[in-house]
């Protein structure tokens, strides 16, 4: 397992090299910096004071120049300054993940809480009321966009009800509970139809009918025997989800005003703030490079045909 561990780590580190000189080449080649968007309607300005702004910034030097200085400064830890904020970037970036972290738990832990056990359900009811029922929910809640029901969540739960606040107010429960449930719709919507299509999978296997006919009770065949070799499917999804929430939910959190890290995504890419979108770029491919080797790891600990090299590709 040790040697493992360490061949795909080796094979992750051209990814990440990779994926940061992609993003870096493709900010410069996007036609305009934050210098430009600070100073491009003021037409008093000299273009001396633009060019002395962008040369204090770096921003006048070659692009191989440009790229090279940032991975050694990333690479002892100093992520640059702000172009916009004149703030540390790193400080700045991590005062944003707790919001972010926050929102993560909470959606997936309530995605689990709904998705699992209604996904089971339709799945032991295939083709009974309650299957088309919580499919025929299934199929709306994947339907609607999560800007949409964000808006719906707002106008009801918050002017109407006034049970929410309409805007964030910090890291409160309260304050998490519309954004929260938004993302959790629209992932359980998708994730009970995958659980319903696993089960329904593993309860068409040999196996089972074999353990039926022996007399083992189908409550026991589902919990010990077909949910256990679901699970390899339902973590890859959740996996997936985990990542994607950590890199922050940039729509989300920007219509309830949730102070994290999609949302400081957002500003930055508005204003061309270069240092501030690569750290959020190196935080998406460290998140995912991460999710994706905790996954395989999994995968070795759940499923002894792969500990043996028994599965193959393809």
């Amino acid at each position: 397992m040790k040697k493992y561990i360490i061949h795909r780590v080796l094979q992750l580190i051209p990814v990440l090299i990779g994926i940061t000189f992609l993003s870096f080449a493709m900010m410069r080649l996007a036609g305009s910096d934050a210098i430009t968007e600070l100073y491009g309607d003021k037409g008093a300005v000299a273009q001396e004071i633009i060019d002395a702004k962008r040369a204090e910034l770096g921003l006048d030097k070659p692009f191989f120049t440009q790229y090279l200085a940032w991975v050694g400064g990333l690479l002892r830890g100093d992520m640059g300054v702000s172009y916009v904020s004149g703030k540390d970037v790193f400080g700045t970036f991590i005062s944003k993940l707790p919001a972010t972290l926050l929102l993560t738990a909470l959606s997936i832990g309530m995605t689990v809480v709904i998705s699992i056990p209604l996904g089971i359900l339709a799945a032991v009811r295939q083709d009974k009321f309650t299957d088309y029922f919580l499919r025929f929910f299934s199929f709306l809640g994947n339907s609607l966009p999560n800007f949409f029901v964000a808006l719906l969540f707002m106008q009801i739960f918050s002017i109407e009800l006034k049970i929410f606040p309409v805007i964030s107010h910090g890291l409160s429960i309260k304050s998490a509970v519309l954004p929260t449930l938004t993302l959790a719709l629209a992932m359980s919507a998708k994730y009970m139809r995958q659980v319903r299509a696993t089960v329904l999978e593993e309860l068409s296997k040999d196996y089972v009918t074999g353990a039926k006919a022996r007399g083992v009770r189908s409550f026991l065949v589902l919990w010990k025997s077909v949910l256990k070799s679901a699970m390899l499917t339902i973590i890859t999804l959740l996996a997936l989800s985990i990542g994607n929430l950590l890199g922050g939910t940039a729509i989300i959190e920007s219509i309830f005003m949730w102070d994290g890290v999609g949302k400081l995504a957002v500003d930055s890419i508005t204003m061309r703030d270069y240092p501030m979108i690569q750290a959020y770029v190196v935080w998406m491919a460290v998140i995912y490079v991460l999710v994706n080797l905790m996954t395989d790891l999994l995968y070795h600990t759940l499923d002894p045909r792969i500990r043996l090299g028994v599965v193959q590709d393809g």
